[in-house]
Order: C-alpha cells, then structure tokens, then sequence
C-alpha cells in the first residue's frame, strides 16, 4: 500500500510541476475601457514598445497584441490621456486585462481665421503673403519630393557636414542610442505602427517609440537640415521616415569615419 501511495505522490508531484513550467501565452487578449463610465473604446491605439508591433481595438474594446513578461504597451486614443502598462505574467497567464483610460478635458483657445489683410489685387497681395524658402534636397515620408522653397544642392552637403562632425549633436543623439535607432526599421515594417503615425502630429508616439523626448526629436531634424516648417507640419509618419532617412546616411558615414 505504501508503494502506490509513493508512486502516485511522484505522479502528483510531476503534474504539479508541469503546470507551474507551463510556457506563458506570447499574445496578451484584454478590452480598454473609459474610466469614467466603463464603457468599450472602439480603435484605441495600442504598440509594444519593445516587439515595436501594433494592433487597435475593436468595437467591443477588444485587443490582442504579442507580449511577453516586462513589455511595455503603450495606449493611445483622441479626447484621452496616454498611459503606458508593464505586462507581467499573470496577465499573461488569465488573459482578462481590463485598461482604463481617462478623458481629457480641453480648453479652446481663441483662433485667428484670416492671418492675411488680402486686398484682392493679385500683384499687391502676392508681394504681402510669406513665402515659405526652405531648402532641402528631398523629404522622406511626403508624396511631393521636395519642400517648399527652391531646390539647392548645396542642403545635402550641409546634412552631410553636419553627420562628418563626430562633436555634433546629431552624433551624440544617434550615438548614444543604438537600441531605440534600431527600431526605425521595424516602425516602417508595421503597417499598424505606420497608421497610428500618420495620423498623429504631437510626437508623444512616436517619442515612446524611440525612447527620446520629443526636443530630441526636433533637434535631430534640424540637425539632419529639415526646416521648421517642415518639423511644425509634418504628420509623425513623415518624421519617422525623416529620421530614419537620416540615421541610415549616418550609419553609412559613421561606418567609413
């Protein structure tokens, strides 16, 4: 009698075991909700900063994203605040996450709709309207292939001084971040990741995403010769294949310095 209750303890003692190694799921299933009335979010933004993949909610609120333990998500959604959640293993294990989001409130601001006095004389208004001279060889991310102003050649020497002078900010920026970089590359790839940036214009994905803030942005495209113009207007999908232009003619440089 001992000697079954010996083996059948082994038994247990393996079952048990097996359970507690059972691999985790690599996707992670939950619904993003308002934190004011618990009401689903249709076509919230939602990336893995680390796996750089993306997905939206459907209308049920329902999302499924690959995760692993110690990824970060990052939930986006007009009208709300962003908020960033470190998935762990039990809600890997229940799959039963529930996000919350909460409603920004917002503040109109007064809006100047005719900037210009227009006297309605071709020749008089022409001269009165600022022209935009900005030059640059090319932009990346724009249906047009270049900017607004004339096309001078002598940008891309400049872009290319600026990246040849190992003491610049854009080689400290680039240098000193070869991980998040390396993500431009898988950015582009997502078409979730590339939807989500074309429609946005305040950087805050996209500055997630690369792990800088968004004054770090704005310096390496000045540094990379990218008007202001073009900085203040341009959607983030642009500025990601910007940067991403830009890094890969440093990478090229930097390889031959």
């Amino acid at each position: 009698m001992k000697r079954y209750l010996f083996v059948f303890a082994i038994l247990l003692f393996g079952l048990t075991t097996a359970q507690e190694t059972e691999p985790l799921p690599e996707t992670l299933k939950g619904k993003v909700v308002n934190a004011e009335n618990g009401v689903p979010l249709n076509n919230v933004h939602i990336v893995n900063l680390n796996q750089v993949v993306g997905t939206i909610t459907n209308e049920g609120g329902n999302f499924e994203i690959s995760a692993q333990p110690n990824d970060t998500l990052y939930f986006s959604f007009i009208g709300f605040k962003t908020i960033q959640i470190r998935v762990t293993n039990d809600m890997l294990k229940f799959q039963n996450t529930e996000v919350q989001l909460t409603e920004l409130a917002y503040a109109l601001e007064q809006v100047v709709v005719s900037p210009f006095q227009l006297t309605g004389y071709l020749e008089i208004d022409s001269k009165n309207i600022p022209v935009n001279t900005s030059r640059r060889y090319s932009i990346s991310g724009l249906d047009l292939g270049y900017e607004a102003g004339d096309n001078n050649p002598g940008a891309f020497a400049k872009a290319m001084g600026s990246i040849f002078n190992p003491a610049d900010l854009l080689y400290n920026l680039f240098g000193n971040k070869p991980q998040q970089m390396k993500k431009l590359r898988k950015m582009k790839e997502d078409d979730e990741i590339r939807n989500l940036l074309a429609s946005k214009f305040d950087r805050q994905t996209l500055a997630a995403l690369l792990q800088v803030d968004t004054n770090e942005i704005e310096d390496i495209l000045r540094n990379c010769s990218y008007s202001d113009s073009f900085i203040k207007t341009a959607n983030d999908l642009q500025i990601l294949d910007a940067i991403s232009q830009c890094y890969e003619e440093y990478k090229v440089l930097n390889r031959n310095n």
